[in-house]
């Protein structure tokens, strides 16, 4: 009897000691996706957009990587655990669009089609990873913390650039083709475009209660500072895409009925990075607001529309528009035109109506699910972090209406993992301490 009782004791003490390891081997395996996909999306950035072909494929291989370390973690915890993320079933829709066409050889160029097919299949587990990944207060806050840092110090080295040229990014590489070089990108719209999602986290932060005093101060000034080099950059669709954002987060705040404070706030942003361009001497940027000539761009548009006409149902194919546009191109030019700069009306053409009607469900359940969860967004950082990516992934958006940003893999790979974390679940323990939080309030606004 006293042998049997030391067994069951002795059993019951060892339970904890072969679950302990476990959650420890997937916190570790949680802490390696969380700064891989980081490392991941801060080398497509530096790596000049990822454009070339030994960027893309170092970033598609760091994705396959990324990937096979999630199923891992999977395997270690014991279970398949997949959140409820509404952005999932419209993106699978998309991807399998796209095999369609492949394998049914509806696209006008089979060969870059499977190539973009590749690089879309990166995207997806960029936006799984930071949906599955990112959640609960400390993560989020590390993330948000590291977005802050690495925006902060881009920044200022494109800002040392913009004052120190030599034709060359970095002061070392000289582009294979000419451009407007800004940071490092070679072409100024998509480091405005950059700049559009990485702004709204040093944004929010200011604007809320997560930090006080002279930390918030600090935080207020790389919002100017990263603001002031969009404008820098003379991009125009990124200046006006940055006071869409500013106006964004206002009426939102407006409409939940926050401080009035955070209007001052967004008010005083706008003043300072207007007095910070005067002050280096470039107030002629603003200029640039007044040159909106749609010229080249909307005869591009007018031309994809025609364009749709010949492939309405599924398109020619994703990545063919350079192939099929010199058959219904109505102006002469001696350039190679491999974008529409026009995000929407090129996936209109390469994807046709099943593609674009994917892409309005995708877009209308990102901003289904992440507006409430934006809630309390000044005190909670899972909240703050939600926000951010809504109005990082609004800027680009909007963006995407004269450019083409979501054909620059860096930039694309941010926007999806953005819109992952907007839509993601927020973590159990988040949602117990919010419901805490909103019944302490109510209880504090009894009489």
């Amino acid at each position: 009897m006293q042998l049997s009782s030391f067994v069951i004791v002795d059993t019951t003490a060892e339970a904890p000691q072969t679950v302990l390891p476990q959650k420890g081997a997937q916190r570790i395996f949680q802490n390696v996706l969380v700064v891989g996909l980081f490392v991941l999306l801060a080398f497509g950035i530096l790596a000049f957009g990822a454009v070339d072909e030994w960027s893309t494929f170092t970033f598609e291989a760091g994705a396959a990587i990324l990937f096979l370390v999630w199923v891992a973690e999977q395997v270690v915890s014991g279970q398949v655990t997949l959140s409820k993320n509404p952005l999932y079933v419209p993106g699978a829709l998309f991807f399998t669009l796209i095999l369609a066409q492949i394998l049914l050889r509806t696209t006008a160029y089979s060969y870059i089609t499977r190539y973009e097919a590749t690089r879309y299949l990166s995207y997806g587990i960029v936006m799984l990873v930071a949906a599955e990944c990112v959640r609960g207060e400390e993560l989020r806050k590390k993330v948000g913390m590291g977005v802050l840092a690495f925006g902060t110090f881009y920044a200022f080295f494109a800002l040392a650039q913009e004052l120190a040229p030599n034709g060359k990014i970095f002061w070392l590489y000289t582009p294979r083709y000419h451009g407007s070089i800004y940071g490092s990108y070679v072409n100024h719209n998509h480091y405005a475009g950059l700049m559009e999602m990485l702004i709204p986290v040093p944004l929010c932060l200011s604007m809320g209660h997560l930090f006080k005093g002279g930390k918030r101060a600090m935080i207020a000034f790389a919002v100017v500072l990263m603001a002031s080099t969009v404008f820098l950059a003379k991009s125009r669709g990124g200046m006006i895409a940055f006071l869409l954002q500013l106006a964004m987060l206002a009426a939102l705040t407006l409409w939940q009925k926050r401080d009035r404070r955070i209007a001052i706030g967004l008010l005083t942003v706008c003043v300072s990075v207007l007095s910070f361009l005067f002050f280096i001497g470039r107030g002629q940027v603003l200029g640039r607001l007044g040159d909106l000539d749609p010229g080249i761009r909307f005869k591009m548009t007018t031309d994809c529309l025609r364009m749709f006409l010949h492939h309405p149902i599924a398109g020619s194919g994703l990545g063919t528009f350079p192939t099929v546009y010199p058959r219904d191109r109505t102006f002469f030019t001696t350039l190679f035109i491999n974008q529409a700069h026009n995000d929407y009306a090129q996936l209109l053409v390469e994807t046709g109506l099943l593609g674009f009607l994917l892409m309005l469900w995708f877009l209308v359940r990102l901003y289904q699910r992440a507006t409430p969860t934006s809630r309390r967004w000044e005190f909670k950082w899972e909240a703050a972090l939600s926000l951010a990516a809504l109005l990082g992934c609004t800027g680009i958006l909007f963006h995407s209406f004269v450019d083409f940003n979501l054909h620059i893999p860096a930039n694309a790979a941010l926007f999806y993992a953005l819109a992952g974390l907007a839509a993601s679940e927020h973590s159990p323990s988040s949602s117990r301490s919010h419901r805490k939080a909103v019944k302490a309030e109510a209880v504090g606004s009894l009489p």
